[in-house]
């Protein structure tokens, strides 16, 4: 199930169509994902959150300190692909790719661009949406 806010924020589309949606689980855990134009999924957060607000918060500091947070690409924990995380100042894993990759290079492009739309998302809308 997705929830949004009463003003469309997680409808709306923003940077180059992309928007941030926020899902609450089947044990009513709330997760932030942000979704391309085409409908692909890109990002998903690396954490659940209690309450919806929280959750908002949270991918609200990750537009916020996007310039601060610290990449890596590293194999699945399959070991039969590669996926990108993002960590905060304090070392917590605040966001991860919603696939794996094949190739290295793929996966690190993917982070590359993930970086970027948050940087668009936010130049856009002048917030984080």
């Amino acid at each position: 199930m997705t929830v949004t806010d009463g003003a469309g924020g997680g409808d709306r589309a923003d940077a180059g169509g992309a928007r941030r949606r926020i899902d609450v689980d089947a044990h009513g855990a709330y997760h932030w994902r942000v979704v391309a134009q085409n409908g692909r999924v890109v990002a998903v957060s690396a954490r659940s959150y209690d309450e919806y607000g929280h959750c908002r918060a949270a991918f609200e500091t990750l537009c916020r300190d996007r310039a601060a947070l610290v990449g890596a690409v590293q194999h699945t924990a399959e070991g039969n692909g590669w996926m990108w995380l993002l960590r905060d100042a304090a070392g917590e894993v605040v966001a991860v790719s919603a696939r794996p990759y094949e190739r290295h290079s793929t996966c690190r492009s993917a982070w590359q661009r993930f970086r970027a739309l948050l940087a668009e998302m936010v130049e856009v809308t002048g917030s984080c949406p």
